[in-house]
């Protein structure tokens, strides 16, 4: 089955998340089918905090993946934010 979830990168105290579809199998941080976005926890600025492949993320919700809870959120205020947009 895949799994649509975080992918934890950065540095100790400065996180830094890949979205990526994964088997739910594989381990957080090892292997992974696709990269669909990231998320950084700690933007400021005018750096971005998250960007995500809308058209990838439903591609692989039509062929079966699921969304862990947080992407699941991080999805919904993403889409929120294009409309407000």
């Amino acid at each position: 089955m895949v799994v649509i979830r975080l992918s934890r990168g950065g540095a100790k105290k400065r996180p830094f998340y890949n979205i990526v579809a994964a088997s739910k199998q594989d381990r957080r941080d090892g292997r992974f089918i696709e990269r669909v976005g990231f998320y950084n926890p700690v933007a400021a600025g005018k750096d971005v905090g998250l960007n995500l492949r809308l058209d990838r993320i439903n591609y692989w919700k039509e062929n079966g993946a699921c969304l862990s809870p947080t992407v699941e959120r991080l999805v919904r205020d993403f889409t929120k934010a294009q409309a407000a947009a």
